[in-house]
């Protein structure tokens, strides 16, 4: 399903240098791969390996670059014949466990970088602020087309909400040691009903005074997170 984007000549190398440290990353660890055996890996020269990337963590950005680059055409396909906010949601998270599965072990090793945002591997951080835009702007658009009435005061947050929901199913997934992540598949099938049921419940009159506590909560924690 996932094919890699045609490259010009001239970034050929590069793309070979991104695909050796990937195979390498996977069969022996981030922290364990050198950049001097990702040279060798590629059969390019060490100063090759460095010019086109300073260091792992500048592959692994152009990883991250890649998968959202690759990913674009086939969640906007599964929206196309998604209708409903639940079945909109599952699309676009089971594009990302299927282009991730290859990869599932290698992120696990990144996940130790994951809680601190100071960090460019971070999932939070600055650096990865792009990738998480789109991110953000697929949530936004699961939301616009789901015929769904969501409440003003939450339609900003729930972007954020729900790009917090998949990074947490997300981690459970890379930790899953059960068969082919049944339990994962089994926790995405429970749990996507009841996001979905609450935001259905938030726009209800009735709950509008909790809706506001909840609403300035997210707020005053996504004002701490961009600090």
């Amino acid at each position: 399903m996932f094919k890699s984007q045609a490259t010009p000549k001239s970034d050929e190398t590069r793309v070979r240098i991104l695909n050796a440290a990937l195979d390498l990353f996977r069969r022996k660890g981030f922290d364990r791969a050198t950049m001097r055996e990702i040279a060798a890996e590629a059969q390019v020269a060490p100063g090759a390996a460095y010019y086109y990337f300073e260091s792992k963590e500048s592959i692994v950005m152009a990883f991250y670059q890649r998968a959202g680059e690759e990913m674009e055409e086939p969640i906007e396909a599964a929206l196309a014949g998604a209708k409903g906010l639940e079945k909109r949601l599952r699309a676009i998270l089971e594009v990302k466990f299927e282009y991730f599965a290859p990869n599932r072990i290698f992120l696990g090793a990144l996940f130790q970088h994951a809680a601190d945002p100071n960090n460019p591997l971070s999932p939070f951080s600055a650096e990865t602020r792009p990738i998480r835009q789109r991110d953000l702007e697929h949530f936004a658009s699961v939301l616009e087309d789901s015929a769904m009435r969501v409440p003003k005061d939450l339609a900003a947050h729930l972007p954020n909400l729900l790009w917090l929901y998949q990074m947490g199913l997300i981690l459970f997934w890379i930790y899953d040691r059960s068969p082919e992540q049944r339990r994962t598949r089994l926790l995405l099938e429970k749990s996507i009903g009841l996001v979905a049921l609450a935001i259905k419940f938030a726009a209800l009159p009735l709950l509008r005074p909790l809706r506001k506590r909840v609403v300035e909560l997210i707020a005053i924690a996504e004002s701490e997170a961009a600090v």
